[in-house]
């Protein structure tokens, strides 16, 4: 294996390739149906993204595009972390935990006061990413949002 490279999500394709993967992804892991979640949140980004403000990055491996990241803005204070994903043959290798830690500094340099994310109770290792890079836990909810019941939980990362 090379060496995996973050780079700005703003080739040709990447944002397609954001939402494919999610897609594929959660529903060949979980069975969740993500994609509609997941094509609003890609298309939002597209169309309202503000330099310095909001960002998205891929992760690279020879090549081929192996993760994913964004950081938005929530409202002047506060930037939201979302879509981190790392596909399977490519866990274990710090990918996720770089894509977070570009997120964080990125958030810190933009100024936001705090840098907040969703994910669901069955992800433990992207809890684990989370935890590790100073995320607190803030809330609990259950929700269908992917089809069936889970539990949503909410982070919030003080910068």
């Amino acid at each position: 294996m090379g060496d995996v490279v973050l780079r700005d999500a703003d080739r040709p394709g990447d944002l397609g390739w954001v939402l494919m993967a999610h897609g594929e992804r959660y529903a060949a892991e979980y069975g969740w149906a993500v994609e509609a979640v997941t094509a609003r949140i890609v298309a939002d980004f597209a169309a309202d993204a503000v330099p310095g403000r909001d960002a998205a990055w891929v992760a690279d491996l020879d090549g081929r595009r192996v993760g994913s990241v964004f950081c938005v803005r929530e409202d002047a204070t506060t930037a939201r972390l979302r879509l981190l994903l790392v596909e399977t043959d490519v866990r274990g290798l710090g990918v996720g935990r770089a894509l977070v830690e570009r997120c964080v500094s990125f958030a810190r340099d933009a100024g936001y006061a705090r840098l907040v994310l969703w994910t669901n109770e069955p992800l433990a290792a992207a809890r684990g990413i989370y935890l590790a890079a100073g995320f607190v836990r803030e809330g609990e909810e259950i929700h269908t949002e992917f089809g069936e019941v889970l539990l949503g939980q909410s982070y919030v990362l003080r910068l």
